[in-house]
């Protein structure tokens, strides 16, 4: 359920070309943040909003759309953000 509300409020804040959300919680079960419910969680997604902007820039962006998701139902994110011209150059 989550994995999809990441992906709603990413596809609608960013309009990616690619995005895909990857549940990993299960794999964490009985760590400590899984016990408060948070989940964890990896992105991989492609928007021409992160065009010019650092890794952190992004990563920064991907936090602020998420909002308070991060405080509760986020316990880890793995990101990987990229911008459409370094997609077509490792094809």
């Amino acid at each position: 359920m989550t994995a999809e509300i990441i992906k709603t409020k990413l596809t609608e804040t960013f309009e990616p070309l690619e995005i895909e959300v990857i549940d990993n919680s299960q794999a964490h079960a009985g760590h400590a943040g899984a016990q408060s419910g948070g989940g964890h969680f990896h992105v991989n997604i492609t928007a021409a909003a992160f065009e010019g902007k650092s890794m952190v820039q992004r990563h920064q962006l991907i936090y602020k759309a998420l909002g308070d998701l991060m405080k509760k139902e986020i316990h880890a994110l793995g990101i990987n953000a990229n911008a459409p011209s370094e997609t077509s150059t490792r094809k």
